[in-house]
């Protein structure tokens, strides 16, 4: 007999939600000591390697905590499952040292960037979920056009868990973004308008 999934229920990140995010991104933050910090850390290289780990974890925090972090989280019933990071881009410094993702924008302009749901949550509309209730969110908030960037592979080639935390293209193909720049392969930059 198969278990009943709880019905998923996604809402804005509050100031409280630490408590939350800890339990969802575990002792790895998500990824490899990320804490949704690689948008927002200006540079790579040493720079990131240095920020990987606890100085993420207390950074991010500190802008959860202070409500300078913005993004959406899921729930099934208390159990975090998922989270997705949106907000203005100008919050996400590293956006423009990608020469891919560069383009024209505006202080109404918002980035959906990163999306996290463990494995065990995974297949069941999570990263759906989170990215329509990304939408709302930045539509609420006064958003004109929601940049996201998703990773393509070509047809019949496996995507790692590891490496889709930017998203696919289908899932935000069927929210209604469209892509900037055609692509098969690699980070693409995909364009709602609000």
């Amino acid at each position: 007999m198969a278990t009943a999934v709880p019905p998923l229920v996604t809402r804005p990140l509050a100031r409280d939600d630490w408590p939350a995010i800890e339990r969802l991104f575990g002792a790895n933050g998500a990824c490899g000591g990320c804490w949704c910090m690689w948008w927002r850390v200006p540079m790579g290289g040493r720079t990131w390697d240095a920020a990987k780990g606890e100085p993420n974890r207390r950074a991010f925090r500190a802008l959860v905590e202070s409500g300078r972090a913005s993004g959406v989280l899921a729930f099934a019933q208390d159990e975090p499952v998922g989270w997705c990071a949106v907000g203005p881009r100008g919050e996400f410094p590293r956006l423009e040292r990608s020469r891919g993702l560069a383009r024209d924008w505006d202080a109404r302009t918002w980035s959906l960037n990163c999306l996290f749901v463990p494995a065990k949550h995974r297949g069941r509309g999570v990263a759906s979920a989170l990215v329509a209730a990304a939408v709302a969110h930045a539509r609420t908030r006064g958003a004109r056009e929601l940049e996201a960037y998703p990773q393509a592979v070509r047809p019949g080639v496996p995507l790692a868990g590891a490496f889709a935390w930017t998203g696919v293209p289908s899932l935000f193909l069927a929210q209604g973004f469209e892509p900037v720049v055609p692509h098969e392969r690699g980070r693409g930059l995909y364009l709602l308008r609000l």
